[in-house]
C-alpha cells in the first residue's frame, strides 16, 4: 500500500504519511478544528454536514489562509476538504457554492445519501463544479457498497468506516479489522485497487494507525479523539463525558434512540448512531415510555453542561475508542502525536520483517 499513500502525499502534498485526517462531524468540526488539522501535515474535514449555511465558512477560511498560509498547497486549492450528509442537503445549491468559490476544497466526503445511486450525481456535480480540483471520498460500510461506489463514481479515495465509529454509521456493519482487508481484497479482484483507503472507526492512537496501515489503509480518520481537542465545538459537559468513559464496547452502543430524543430525524433507515450509554438509553431499555423520556431529556438540556453529569441524560455521540482517550489535547498536537507513535511502530515492524 506504499504506493497508496504516495498517491494520497502527491495528491496533499503539506501532509505526512500515512495520513491523518479528522472527520467532518456535523457540528463539531468547524473552522478552528479544520485547520488546526491541516496545519499539522493533516488533512482537516469542515462538516458542512445538512446546513449549507455552513458553506459560508469558506470564505473565512480562505481569508485565514491568505493571511497565513499552509506551506505546499498547489494552487487554486484550499488545504482542507468538505463534508457532506447527502440526504439532508441540497445538491445544486452545494454545487453552486463550490463552483462560485475562487479557490477550491481539496477534497468533498459524501455520506448517507437517500439512494446510493444518488452519489453518481454527487460526484460528478463537483467534479464539474471545482473543475476536477476536488477529490472526491466516498464514505462506505459494506464490501458490496465498496464495489458499487467504485464502478459508479470512480471516487478519488474511499473511507472504509466500521463499526466502531462513533456518530452515525451503518446500523449493520462489521469491525475494520476484519471489514478494511476485505475490502481491499474484492476491490483488488475487481479492478478497482488503484483506490486509496482511509480507514475509519475505533482509532485513537499511533497503534491505530499502525494496525489500519497492515490492513491496507493508505491513511486514516478520527472523529472522537478529536472530541478531546479544545478546539472541538462542544460544551465542556460532553468532552467529560468521552473522557470518563472506558471500556468502549460496553459503555458505548449503536442506537437509533438518541436521535428521537433530540429530534434529529430523516436518516435513511439504515443509519443509527453509536454513543455513549447512559440515562436516557437505561430508562428506555426499563421501558419508560418515550415521551417522558422526552420530556426528561428536554430538563436536561436546559442544565448545560450538567446535563452530562452523574445523571446524564444527553447525547454523547462517540466510538469505541473512548478507553484510550485520557486528557484534552490541542488538535495539531494530537495529529503530531499519532503520526510520530505510528511512524515508529511502522518502522520497528518493517525491521523485525
Amino acid at each position: 500500500m506504499a504506493s497508496h499513500a504516495k498517491t494520497l502525499q502527491s495528491s496533499y502534498p503539506w501532509t505526512t504519511s500515512p495520513l491523518i485526517t479528522s472527520a467532518p462531524m456535523r457540528l463539531i468540526a468547524g473552522e478552528a478544528l479544520t485547520l488546526s488539522v491541516s496545519r499539522s501535515h493533516g488533512l482537516g474535514f469542515l462538516a458542512i454536514g445538512t446546513d449549507l449555511a455552513s458553506l459560508a465558512l469558506l470564505k473565512t477560511i480562505t481569508t485565514s489562509l491568505h493571511e497565513n498560509p499552509i506551506p505546499n498547497t498547489p494552487p487554486g486549492i484550499l488545504p482542507i476538504g468538505v463534508g457532506f450528509i447527502c440526504f439532508g442537503i441540497d445538491l445544486a445549491a452545494a454545487v453552486s457554492t463550490i463552483s462560485s468559490a475562487p479557490q477550491k476544497p481539496a477534497a468533498a466526503w459524501l455520506f448517507a445519501p437517500r439512494e446510493e445511486n444518488d452519489l453518481i450525481a454527487w460526484s460528478s456535480g463537483i467534479r464539474d463544479a471545482s473543475a476536477g480540483k476536488t477529490a472526491i471520498w466516498i464514505q462506505i460500510g459494506t464490501v458490496a457498497s465498496a464495489l458499487q461506489v467504485a464502478r459508479t463514481c470512480r471516487p478519488d479515495v474511499l473511507v472504509i468506516q466500521g463499526s466502531d465509529a462513533g456518530g452515525h454509521g451503518l446500523a449493520h456493519s462489521s469491525s475494520l479489522i476484519s471489514l478494511l482487508p476485505e475490502c481491499a481484497d474484492a476491490l483488488s479482484k475487481a479492478g478497482f485497487g488503484h483506490i486509496p483507503l482511509i480507514a475509519a472507526g475505533g482509532i485513537a492512537d499511533g497503534r491505530g494507525v499502525a494496525s489500519a496501515s497492515m490492513l491496507g489503509a493508505a491513511g486514516i480518520c478520527m472523529g472522537t479523539r478529536f472530541l478531546c481537542s479544545p478546539e472541538a465545538a462542544i460544551s465542556d459537559g460532553y468532552r467529560g463525558a468521552v473522557l470518563r468513559a472506558g471500556d468502549g464496547g460496553v459503555s458505548t452502543a449503536r442506537t437509533k434512540l438518541y436521535d428521537r430524543l433530540r429530534g434529529t430525524t430523516g436518516w435513511p433507515e439504515q443509519y443509527d448512531g453509536r454513543a455513549v450509554l447512559n440515562h436516557s438509553f437505561w430508562d428506555h431499555e426499563k421501558g419508560v415510555a418515550e415521551e417522558e423520556n422526552r420530556r426528561l431529556y428536554g430538563e436536561s438540556v436546559k442544565l448545560g453542561d450538567e446535563g452530562w453529569g452523574e445523571k446524564a441524560r444527553m447525547t454523547t455521540y462517540a466510538g469505541t475508542g473512548v478507553g484510550l482517550i485520557n486528557k484534552i489535547m490541542p488538535a495539531g498536537e494530537i495529529v503530531k502525536e499519532v503520526s510520530r507513535d505510528a511512524k515508529t511502530l511502522l518502522k520497528r515492524g518493517a525491521s523485525h520483517l
